[in-house]
């Protein structure tokens, strides 16, 4: 696996969906990623630190910036528990649980995401406004109603599928409602 590539992948991706978001500095934005399935392997089986890193690397930089809010989803050994900081779990309110991610139990990406954070905890649940979902972890949950796909020009990283979304308002009203 070229690390260098993936990194790149993981950047241009995430440039391409912040574009289409339209979040707003404090919003969060769940990353949930299969290491095994980005160097085509079975998701679980062959998780690496070394990917994972190209992948933080690739996307964190670029959601700083904005002053986005990462948030690393866990594997199911976690609940699919949320690695964020806890800067970010006191603002928005989550319940803050305990369990540390490792490799084998929470997978490599949330690893790397609690030991690159400054002050990293685990939160049980999220609503974020945007998300990106490579190799096929199931970030659906911790994305805030009313999920929307979005399509990207980069559809995979490494071998891994990439599934995007944001999410919008949710839209009341009848047949003379005007919406933004």
């Amino acid at each position: 696996m070229q690390l260098q590539k993936i990194q790149t992948e993981t950047t241009q991706a995430v440039q391409a969906l912040l574009a289409e978001a339209n979040l707003r500095p404090g919003d969060l934005f769940v990353v949930g990623c299969s290491t095994s399935e980005v160097a085509g392997e079975h998701i679980g089986r062959a998780g690496s630190l070394e990917i994972a890193a190209a992948i933080f690397d690739g996307l964190y930089p670029a959601l700083q910036a904005g002053g986005i809010a990462l948030a690393v989803q866990c594997c199911e050994h976690l609940n699919r528990a949320l690695v964020v900081e806890c800067a970010t779990a006191e603002r928005a309110g989550l319940e803050i649980v305990s369990a540390v991610p490792y490799p084998e139990a929470g997978g490599a990406f949330a690893a790397v995401a609690w030991n690159r954070f400054s002050d990293p905890v685990l939160a049980e649940r999220i609503e974020a406004r945007a998300g990106m979902d490579i190799g096929g972890t199931l970030i659906g949950m911790h994305l805030a109603p009313v999920a929307v796909p979005v399509r990207l020009p980069i559809r995979s990283i490494g071998k891994a599928h990439l599934i995007c979304a944001r999410s919008r308002p949710k839209r009341i009203g009848g047949q003379r409602t005007k919406y933004i």
